[in-house]
């Protein structure tokens, strides 16, 4: 009887998948596009189902495609995981390292600290994803997702890597020319520069002054004619003039420190969205993993992008005890 599924197919398609296209399949392999093509057509032979729907324009898995990606990716994993355990505790990271972080982020942060540990442990070749939308935690595609915000309640490990608040502020000639708001009503009457990225509400900016019993929040719907989904184009809105902004820290800490940016309504805070290292349970023991979330913890510690003070030694690790429905 012939094998359905060879242990070749496996890593062939989860690249496949990854790819997104014959074409870039091709590339990443160092194949022919035909020869992709081909393979791809014995597997589904093998299988008696189709496991891609091919266009001319895309390419997408069938749910007999994503069944066997979710299990492809899962043994190959596992083979990974069971060849550093049973090598030496103290050989060095190698393998795949696959990474998704946000676009600025990931451009000013991540992708330095990449550089310094590929040199540090050349053996391991790692392939960064940068994008506007975090994918979900469910998605097997990366290996370790850097993300703002602590994850909802999921079977996942959470490391907090940095603290990291949101600030209003804006450029002097704006606040010259419109004035300083005082409460944060004032918001309304102001321009400002909208983001739209993540799962949060659009336009509605939730700022709390004080802490404990004490502490009062408002919700303020704001308003303005400059919206974008690049956090560094709505910076460099704002010291252009054009409005006030809400952002992290540590995307504007420099523009504050030289004054071409002016905190707005300092007395107010918006919710954290502190820097997390997210990874699947089962990569918990997988030694590049660990090394490369111990690394970059490291690095943004020494970069400081949080004020001095501010920084938690050892940063948290979370576990939730929970699943979370998982719904498409």
């Amino acid at each position: 009887m012939q094998d359905v599924v060879l242990p070749s197919d496996l890593r062939f398609f989860s690249v496949l998948a990854m790819a997104g296209s014959l074409s870039a399949a091709a590339r990443e392999l160092g194949l022919t596009t035909a020869a992709v093509s081909k393979h791809l057509s014995q597997m589904e032979s093998r299988a008696g189902v189709p496991l891609v729907n091919r266009t001319t324009r895309r390419m997408t898995l069938t749910p007999e495609g994503e069944l066997y990606l979710e299990h492809a990716r899962r043994i190959l994993d596992e083979i990974d995981e069971l060849s550093e355990l049973l090598g030496s505790s103290k050989r060095r990271p190698e393998g795949l390292l696959r990474v998704n972080a946000t676009l600025g982020f990931g451009r000013s942060h991540v992708a330095p600290v990449i550089s310094k540990f590929v040199a540090e442990y050349p053996q391991v070749a790692v392939q960064l994803q940068l994008s506007v939308m975090p994918p979900p935690l469910t998605d097997d595609s990366f290996d370790v997702c850097i993300r703002f915000g602590e994850p909802p309640d999921t079977r996942v490990v959470a490391r907090r890597l940095a603290p990291n608040a949101r600030l209003l502020c804006a450029a002097p000639q704006y606040l010259a020319r419109r004035g300083m708001p005082v409460t944060p009503h004032d918001l309304t009457k102001h321009n400002c520069v909208g983001i739209r990225q993540g799962d949060e509400a659009y336009g509605l900016w939730r700022l709390t002054a004080g802490s404990g019993a004490s502490s009062k929040t408002e919700a303020v719907k704001i308003r303005g004619n400059l919206t974008t989904n690049d956090g560094e184009i709505a910076v460099k809105w704002a010291l252009e003039g054009h409005g006030i902004l809400l952002r992290a820290e540590w995307d504007v800490r420099g523009y504050l420190e030289d004054g071409r940016l002016v905190r707005v309504l300092p007395g107010w805070q918006s919710p954290n969205a502190d820097i997390y290292a997210v990874y699947s349970q089962r990569h918990q023991m997988s030694n590049r993993i660990r090394a490369f979330v111990d690394f970059i913890a490291a690095q943004l510690e020494l970069a400081d992008i949080a004020p001095a003070g501010r920084h938690e030694p050892g940063g948290s690790v979370r576990q939730s005890q929970r699943k979370r429905k998982i719904t498409p």
